[in-house]
């Protein structure tokens, strides 16, 4: 094994061993996040599950987003080996093959010369449905007090 190739591998199993540690949305998470307006079906004041049943829902989301991300990571070191592989019967009862995608994409570069040959200027866009993020904010975790964080990113703080 080469010494470049060594390295490469080095240094994929600490960066793998970094995001396994730090929150994965940390590492790309804008400074200023765009505000988003609240989705119209949000819980009234009388309808507001108790504050045990809220942090519950959100230790249960992070753990499966966690565990979601973890099975990701997995999924593509395997591929790189499954990906390799010719079609065929392995070990008597894998097969492995390749089958089309009923999955469509519109092709960009067409829509964008297409575009461009009619002079209708740009690709008309829109932005993606906002994400929901779940972020502990525990106090060993945030040295900083929590109701000034929330304020600026206008959460609702509910006592527990």
């Amino acid at each position: 094994m080469t010494v470049r190739r060594t390295a490469a591998r080095l240094f994929r199993t600490v960066s793998d061993a970094v995001r396994s540690v730090v929150a994965p949305a940390a590492l790309v998470r804008s400074t200023a996040p765009a505000v988003v307006a609240e989705p119209a079906d949000v819980f009234t004041a009388d309808e507001m599950p108790a504050a045990e049943v809220i942090e519950a829902a959100a230790a249960g989301y992070a753990e499966a987003a966690d565990a979601g991300r973890a099975a990701d990571r997995a999924k593509r070191k395997t591929r790189k080996t499954l990906d390799r592989l010719p079609a065929g019967l392995y070990g008597g009862r894998w097969l492995v093959e390749r089958v089309a995608s009923s999955r469509q994409t519109p092709d960009l570069e067409s829509i964008r010369a297409t575009y461009q040959r009619l002079g209708l200027g740009d690709v008309p866009m829109r932005t993606c449905a906002a994400s929901l993020r779940v972020t502990d904010l525990a106090p060993a975790v945030l040295p900083a007090p929590v109701a000034p964080l929330a304020a600026e990113h206008g959460a609702v703080l509910v006592a527990a």
